[in-house]
């Protein structure tokens, strides 16, 4: 039985796959590469003519997204969010941040509403809470509690 031939675009798709679900975790373009089944040279060229960006730039994408997404829902410090995106370095993030999103993390965060106006209750939580503490039909027995 002869192998079975696999498009090289879909070891890419695996690797991209990769990045954009596990970009939190310590990942650089030799685990990318190895998803890929691919030396980091060939993988590096191979990605960037199929995706259009090298893999440390498609990774580094993916990580700043997130970052904005926790700078505007939370109320994280941004040394907070730097770490919770697979990042080390505030400065290297601060700057990288800048960069892409053309303000500072904190400028970035100030332009949006604070996030615990954002905070949203379930309609069921919200339902358990407003129901009353006692039953109108009888079935309360006792005295009611002060």
């Amino acid at each position: 039985m002869s192998p079975v031939y696999v498009p090289a675009a879909r070891h890419l798709q695996r690797a991209k796959d990769l990045a954009d679900a596990r970009y939190a975790e310590p990942l650089g373009v030799d685990d990318l590469a190895s998803a890929a089944g691919l030396s980091r040279a060939h993988f590096s060229r191979a990605f960037r003519e199929a995706f259009g960006v090298a893999p440390h730039a498609y990774l580094l994408t993916r990580r700043l997204e997130r970052a904005a997404a926790l700078l505007r829902g939370t109320d994280r410090s941004v040394a907070e969010v730097c770490v919770a995106v697979g990042l080390q370095s505030v400065g290297s993030f601060t700057s990288s941040f800048t960069r892409t999103y053309g303000m500072p993390p904190t400028a970035y965060r100030a332009s949006f509403p604070p996030a615990a106006l954002q905070a949203r209750v379930p309609a069921c939580v919200v339902r358990a809470h407003a129901r009353p503490r006692h039953r109108t039909f009888g079935e309360d027995s006792g005295p009611a509690p002060d």
